[in-house]
């Protein structure tokens, strides 16, 4: 199955990365690699859709006040 969202290898060893600084900062936990990628992409798959889902409805909402602006100057 291929991943919804498509990152490059840099930007997923930075996430990676951000990851393991957060264990190691909030939770005083020294994680490996391999566990902050099953995070990541944990992440990916099950929560950044809903997160894009929220962004889209957002958007919508806002084109259409906009969109009910320049159709209230016709009036």
């Amino acid at each position: 199955m291929k991943p919804k969202f498509e990152i490059t290898k840099e930007q997923k060893d930075e996430m990676a990365g951000l990851i393991k600084g957060y264990f190691e900062k909030e939770r005083g936990e020294d994680i490996g690699n391999l566990a902050s990628l099953l995070i990541l992409d944990f992440f990916i798959e099950d929560l950044a859709p809903l997160f894009y889902n929220i962004g889209i409805e957002d958007c919508h909402a806002y084109m259409t006040s906009k969109l009910d602006d320049i159709f209230e100057i016709q009036k």
